[in-house]
């Protein structure tokens, strides 16, 4: 079965916690932490700007001694992730966050973002992909007896 971006949207919800530009990273942070993900949107009047990530803040923050609190999501998120669309595969978004070393992508239908993959979404997918095909094959040879 070649799963979709869809069947993860389906699964987890297309719910996208947001912040705009000049959020706080301190607050982002703090939003982050209360609903356990590690990355929201930073939005501008319902355009997408980019992702800001934690790996954003240990990498632009932490390694280069800058205050959470004086520096805004805009000034650390990542505005180069790829985009994908909910008919995208599921094989193909691990393609393209193994080759560009990316934990997250948007999800765009058309200009409009109607979620966030992360990978960790990816691996559970293929997990329940290959749980269902297993339990087809296992079906099928009690049926075949």
């Amino acid at each position: 079965m070649n799963k979709k971006v869809t069947d993860i949207l389906l699964r987890k919800g297309s719910n996208i916690t947001t912040v705009n530009p000049g959020t706080s990273v301190l607050e982002a942070l703090q939003i982050m932490a209360d609903q356990n993900i590690g990355s929201v949107l930073v939005m501008d009047n319902g355009q997408y700007l980019g992702i800001m990530t934690e790996r954003d803040y240990s990498r632009k923050i932490i390694l280069k001694g800058k205050s959470s609190t004086d520096t805004t999501v805009k000034d650390i998120m990542s505005s180069d992730f790829p985009r994908v669309t909910a008919a995208d595969s599921i094989d193909y978004c691990m393609q393209l966050m193994s080759d560009k070393n990316i934990r997250y992508l948007p999800v765009f239908e058309l200009e409009q973002v109607i979620g966030i993959i992360s990978i960790n979404d990816v691996v559970k997918e293929t997990i329940l992909s290959h749980e269902e095909t297993i339990t087809q094959l296992k079906d099928y040879l009690h049926s075949s007896r």
